[in-house]
């Protein structure tokens, strides 16, 4: 499917993703939210936010909506079969990780860690010329114990330091880290359904936004979502890229 493909590896989608996720973190004031003195501070005027860092702060806001733009530009390039993808993907795990800390996520300090761990050894298996391979037995192993070990390194982080414990919060998280935890050991191993995960991750997050009324990011994750079905058809029915490259 040429049009699929097109679509996947078309870098005006890449342009349209960052300027999205850009917007919406903007409408939502993200940038106006800061960590200081142990406390997360919202809504603090543009003009006074750089007196706050003078004094100490840190940028919460700034750093998310610099890091939502390149996790979303790491989603894309992974998809078009580029190890630089992978890369951004390491880089921005990092600050994910401290930027979800702060918001309360104590279980971070574990989790960010192994998907860092799980990038670098993507960015290895792709340098080595990994090719997308069908799913077998081991597929469907990495996806179960992906979920009950994110319940159990999520628990485990709150029960250890704390953050917050609320059992709606925690079994969230645990959700969404054990089917991103799968998703990236799959994508590392390039099998051919790696973006079938990504499909229910994102229709779940679409899912909440819309019954909690955040249409801003309801419209963020329609994007992603449909970014994850156009490359899992991609992956699926085209295949590895290499391929084409060779023939040319």
């Amino acid at each position: 499917m040429p049009l699929i493909r097109s679509l996947v590896q078309s870098p005006f989608l890449d342009f349209i993703g960052a300027i999205l996720v850009f917007g919406v973190s903007y409408f939502l004031s993200f940038h106006e939210t800061i960590y200081y003195k142990g406390e997360i501070i919202f809504n603090i005027p543009f003009e006074q936010l750089f007196g706050y860092v003078k004094q100490g702060a840190y940028p919460l806001g700034i750093f998310s909506i610099i890091g939502a733009v390149f996790s979303m530009l790491a989603t894309r390039f992974t998809g078009k079969q580029k190890n630089v993808g992978n890369i951004l993907g390491a880089v921005t795990t990092v600050n994910s990780g401290a930027n979800d800390f702060m918001f309360g996520n104590a279980s971070a300090i574990i989790t960010y860690p192994l998907t860092f761990l799980i990038f670098t050894f993507a960015i290895k298996r792709w340098a080595g010329g990994e090719k997308i391979k069908k799913i077998d037995k081991k597929y469907f192993l990495i996806i179960v114990l992906s979920i009950i070990f994110g319940f159990g390194l999520v628990y485990l982080g709150a029960y250890l330091f704390g953050g917050r414990t609320e059992s709606y919060f925690l079994i969230i998280v645990s959700f969404t880290f054990g089917i991103s935890l799968g998703a990236n050991i799959c994508n590392a191993l390039k099998y051919n359904q790696t973006w079938l995960s990504w499909i229910v991750y994102n229709g779940f997050q679409l899912i909440k936004n819309i019954v909690i009324g955040n249409f801003a990011n309801v419209i963020k994750y329609i994007f992603y979502l449909f970014n994850a079905i156009i490359t899992q058809l991609d992956w699926n029915i085209n295949g590895d890229i290499r391929n084409e490259t060779s023939i040319a």
